[in-house]
């Protein structure tokens, strides 16, 4: 058996032929491509379902090639050729399209399929591996889109580089298709309402805890230390783990006061809880507006290191503190 150093030799050099596999693929996209986003998205917004077939590992390949078309917008299904001849052709309609997947493009229950369906004047697009004259797939294809994959990495039988052009161009037509049909966050969110995907889509109003009005309390900037701990524990039971400061003209944020400032103060400034509040809370602190999402707050958590963050109306006013601990309590972000 070879040795550990060997494998992690063979290891690195079947990923270096698979990255180099994609930079071909990169560099030989041509019009022809642009055809194909277009046939997607014109399916997608006449009503048609956009449907995948491929035999063995292409249609593994293909399943996931439709259920990220389905995440973006555009109706997909995942079909197998085999079972199409067999009552599975009901499923197809005419304002359907049709993506057939086969490194050689002789599959022939895929060219049988295809055959069928050029029949019934359905769009093709095809994914093959591309050769010096056309397959018989790409010769029925509307759009025949080729990966340009001389050989697999690792010198083995079994298809790699391959399959992995085949999911890059897959995920490269559905995110194009569903940029020309505007697909949005909120979009996906819709699709995705359970999971970490759906958590960081969520807007930050929803896992919000402290808000203004209930249980936030909004003190004015021109208190001293002492009287805003006081106005603060009058206006809610709980108290957040800061006080936000505003104007007490126009209401608008001005500031923030967090129980490490505190703790600094009467540990080495004590007097200074006589002191405004103004000249010692932190000015200007980040926000964020209350339409963000989680993923907005994730972000500045991460990049800031800032454990409170104030969410503003467009007017400035705050509507409510977001915690870094309502996020790990969702398991969005480790402590």
């Amino acid at each position: 058996m070879p040795d550990s150093p060997d494998q992690l030799e063979f290891a690195r050099a079947v990923l270096r032929e698979e990255a180099s596999a994609l930079h071909t693929l990169a560099d030989r996209l041509d019009d022809r491509f642009n055809a194909a986003v277009g046939l997607i998205a014109q399916c997608a917004t006449s009503g048609g379902t956009v449907l995948v077939s491929g035999l063995g590992k292409s249609g593994l390949v293909g399943a996931k090639i439709s259920a990220t078309l389905a995440s973006l917008g555009v109706p997909s299904h995942a079909v197998h050729p085999t079972e199409a001849s067999h009552g599975d052709l009901g499923r197809f309609r005419t304002r359907d399209l049709v993506i057939c997947l086969s490194k050689s493009g002789e599959t022939d229950e895929v060219i049988n399929l295809a055959a069928i369906l050029r029949q019934d004047g359905l769009p093709i697009i095809s994914i093959t591996g591309g050769g010096d004259s056309p397959s018989s797939l790409e010769r029925l294809a509307t759009v025949p889109l080729t990966l340009g994959i001389s050989h697999e990495a690792g010198d083995m039988p079994a298809p790699t580089s391959s399959t992995t052009a085949t999911l890059a161009l897959g995920d490269a037509l559905a995110l194009a298709a569903a940029r020309i049909l505007r697909f949005t966050d909120a979009d996906f969110a819709r699709r995705h309402p359970g999971g970490s995907l759906g958590g960081v889509l969520r807007p930050v109003m929803d896992v919000v805890r402290f808000r203004a009005g209930e249980n936030l309390p909004l003190i004015p900037d021109a208190l001293t230390v002492e009287q805003a701990l006081v106005e603060a524990r009058r206006q809610s039971v709980r108290r957040p783990g800061a006080l936000l400061l505003i104007d007490s003209q126009s209401g608008a944020l001005t500031g923030i006061f967090t129980d490490g400032d505190l703790r600094r103060l009467v540990l080495d400034a004590p007097d200074d809880l006589k002191k405004p509040i103004a000249d010692c809370m932190t000015r200007s602190p980040r926000t964020l507006p209350d339409d963000a999402i989680v993923r907005d707050a994730i972000t500045l958590f991460r990049e800031q290191r800032q454990d409170e963050i104030p969410v503003v109306d467009r007017q400035g006013k705050p509507v409510g503190l977001l915690d870094v601990q309502d996020l790990i309590a969702l398991r969005l972000v480790r402590d």
